[in-house]
């Protein structure tokens, strides 16, 4: 079991972001901090082997307390979650020895992608033979989420599913958006919004549910996260 320690300044993103870690198999919760001290308290306790961490906290950043930890010595992971996706700033993530880094807002599967290859390197590392080429290189692949049902089909665009998604993510798992909706504020076509709805639901990045009216025909409504 890998025992994960959720740190996000927003309780309620917190919360979700916890749910989703506990619905990964081979995952568990053991604890949610809000800044940046109760965070390092609950980590030199012990017991935690992954940090999902916010960039923005109050008082110190994510990425000051991933280069704390790292100084300390604490034989620990951290998966980056934030909105900053700033070049810069990703670079020097990976560079204080983030594994990944999820750019907010995300959907479960996204999350559980990263877990799951979280879940594969440690697999893979803790397995303790020698490593020939090939065993590195599984540890690297393990780095990369993989990406091949989310590939963006001939004829769409990469900048316009993104602004879907992110649309639809705004409202999280609590409000279900319809394709007309998501037509007027991504400025787009109905047409075009209910192709790129359709295809991130059938990828896993978006969820579909049906709602019946009295016409008998159901209309189609999507949200984010289970």
């Amino acid at each position: 079991m890998i025992d994960v320690l959720v740190v996000d300044d927003d309780f309620y993103v917190a919360k979700i972001n916890a749910h989703y870690v506990s619905e990964v198999p081979g995952f568990r919760v053991t604890g949610i901090a809000h800044s940046a001290a109760p965070a390092l308290a609950a980590v030199e306790r012990g017991g935690i082997d992954l940090v999902l961490l916010d960039q923005h906290l109050p008082n110190e950043s994510g990425l000051s307390l991933t280069r704390r930890l790292r100084r300390q010595g604490h034989d620990i992971d951290v998966i980056m979650v934030t909105a900053d996706c700033r070049p810069t700033s990703v670079r020097e993530a990976l560079r204080a020895g983030v594994l990944h880094y999820l750019v907010k807002p995300f959907t479960s599967e996204g999350l559980r992608g990263r877990l799951e290859a979280y879940a594969q390197l440690r697999s893979t590392v803790d397995d303790g033979a020698e490593l020939d080429q090939a065993g590195i290189d599984r540890i690297v692949g393990a780095l990369r989420t993989p990406e091949n049902r989310h590939a963006i089909p001939k004829g769409f665009s990469d900048r316009t599913a993104a602004l879907v998604s992110r649309i639809v993510g705004e409202y999280g798992a609590e409000r279900h958006i319809s394709a007309q909706e998501v037509s007027e504020r991504a400025r787009v076509s109905r047409s075009t919004a209910q192709r790129y709805l359709k295809f991130l639901a059938e990828n896993g990045t978006l969820q579909l549910t049906l709602r019946y009216g009295e016409s008998g025909r159901p209309e189609h409504l999507y949200y984010s996260g289970a």
